[in-house]
């Protein structure tokens, strides 16, 4: 594998938070990238899942503050 290149797995699809009028899908997913744990994953993904838009990956004590602090927010 070269630098330039990496794998994917969405591994568990949770949730779909939205999608565009072209069809793209904003998803909460847990994805295994270069084969590593699969972390929590939120980004836009093309209909077929071989494109995506930049997302951000949160580890488990990421998701668990990330959900804390939505909690707290969502309180207001």
């Amino acid at each position: 594998m070269d630098d330039k290149e990496f794998k994917f797995e969405v591994t568990r699809q949770i949730g779909l938070l939205g999608e565009s009028s072209k069809g793209w899908r904003k998803e909460l997913n847990l994805v295994s990238w270069n084969e590593r744990e699969a972390k929590l994953d939120i980004r836009e993904w093309s209909p077929d899942h071989q494109k995506m838009g930049k997302g951000v990956t949160l580890s488990k004590e990421e998701a668990t503050k990330l959900a804390e602090l939505l909690k707290g927010y969502l309180a207001t």
